[in-house]
């Protein structure tokens, strides 16, 4: 695998690589990871890492880091440096220690690795996976960070179609982004590789006393975000509805937990309208803290700032497992899930409206919210467990050799 992010960095991509990690090694196969020194979220190098190169072993899996300059910043020139470093020092570290792989698994964004992985690809004399996990450069568009048109923009795209075309198999986490690229590049070989969850690891009865205390509960209800505090993630929707709810009695409080660019901003907008009693921001926990906190929560929020093509965030499948009602602020297939399965309540993108709506409905009625959690639960059983998921692109990927 090759991977910008990866544990101990906490985060949806790195829980997600980590786990199919696992499932090819509990299957009988060896894998190893060429990765960057953590720096996420925070944008500098986590205690006890540094230097240009590093071996460890986490859960059974090889990991090989290499540097990286670490940043938080958005601007472009520093943004760059970040991506294009790991890019390099990837290309030659991997060269010189990496052995011949069976298959390469590359993961996008950062949409510029794939320069990285088709050079390794084509020295190691590999099968390419490029995963595709944001649609890059379209949802750079819809963000606004990329100005379509722009020479950014077209370079983007040329660099898309190149990973796409060099690849043996374009994998993608959702159906819209598989759809997208089989309809641009039908001769690309495509394969959903789902999003999903640990169903195992997440439940209502994880919950407990010490972690209702960390958020805070005090009896009141309880709505909580956990995840980047990002652009793409338009949290400042969760404190207009806050401001909107100021005078209700029974909350629900508002809890955002996480790190990430946007996070100072929301802090002092959030002092700035006096929501201090209705808010409260908590710094980020490591992922095995994370089961009791979600199901110490009576509802979970998953936003979206608008509606980006094919994205279905991991935390949406993380708060169905947990049994928790989900309030999400999304369009696209991520709401056909919660809508099809009646796992929560979907709102669009920037309707203030209805996303206090919502909340003010899941506080009033707790029959509602155990009934959507339950659905939620059963859901993600059946149809997003991530060890079926796994299994079968083992299956494909065995089978391929085997021919």
């Amino acid at each position: 695998m090759l991977t910008q992010y990866y544990p101990p960095e906490i985060g949806a991509p790195q829980r997600r690589l980590a786990s199919l990690a696992s499932h090819f090694l509990r299957a009988g196969h060896e894998v190893t990871v060429l990765t960057a020194m953590p720096t996420y979220p925070l944008g500098r190098v986590h205690p006890g890492y540094g230097g240009l190169t590093r071996r460890e072993v986490i859960d059974g899996v090889q990991v090989l880091r290499t540097f990286i300059y670490p940043t938080q910043k958005t601007d472009y020139a520093r943004r760059l440096a970040n991506y294009f470093s790991f890019v390099l020092s990837s290309a030659v570290y991997g060269t010189v220690e990496l052995d011949s792989p069976d298959y390469l698994l590359v993961e996008s964004p950062p949409l510029f690795l794939g320069l990285s992985g088709a050079w390794l690809g084509a020295i190691k004399r590999t099968r390419v996976i490029f995963n595709v996990s944001d649609l890059w450069p379209e949802s750079a568009v819809r963000l606004g960070v990329v100005r379509e048109g722009s020479m950014v923009h077209r370079v983007s795209a040329r660099l898309e179609a190149f990973c796409y075309r060099r690849a043996w198999m374009v994998t993608g986490q959702s159906r819209e982004i598989i759809a997208n690229v089989a309809e641009r590049f039908p001769s690309c070989r495509t394969y959903h590789l789902s999003n999903g969850v640990e169903c195992s690891a997440f439940g209502p009865e994880r919950a407990t006393a010490e972690a209702r205390a960390t958020l805070g509960a005090n009896g009141r209800c309880i709505a909580l975000y956990a995840g980047l505090h990002g652009i793409a993630q338009g949290l400042g929707q969760l404190l207009d509805a806050a401001d909107a709810m100021r005078g209700d009695a029974g909350g629900p409080d508002l809890v955002l937990m996480g790190e990430g660019p946007t996070k100072a901003a929301l802090v002092a907008d959030a002092a700035a309208r006096g929501l201090g009693d209705r808010v409260r921001f908590l710094d980020p926990r490591p992922a095995a803290a994370l089961p009791p906190l979600l199901a110490a929560a009576d509802i979970l929020v998953v936003p979206l700032g608008l509606g980006i093509p094919g994205a279905v965030p991991s935390k949406m499948y993380e708060a169905m497992a947990t049994g928790r009602p989900v309030v999400l602020v999304a369009t696209g297939e991520a709401a056909n899930v919660v809508r099809e399965h009646r796992a929560g309540i979907v709102v669009e993108p920037g309707d203030i409206a209805g996303l206090t709506a919502a909340l003010r409905t899941l506080r009033d009625q707790p029959a509602l919210r155990a009934e959507l959690g339950a659905n939620g639960r059963r859901a993600v059983e059946r149809h997003f467990d991530r060890a079926e998921i796994a299994a079968r692109f083992i299956r494909t990927l065995e089978a391929e050799l085997a021919r």
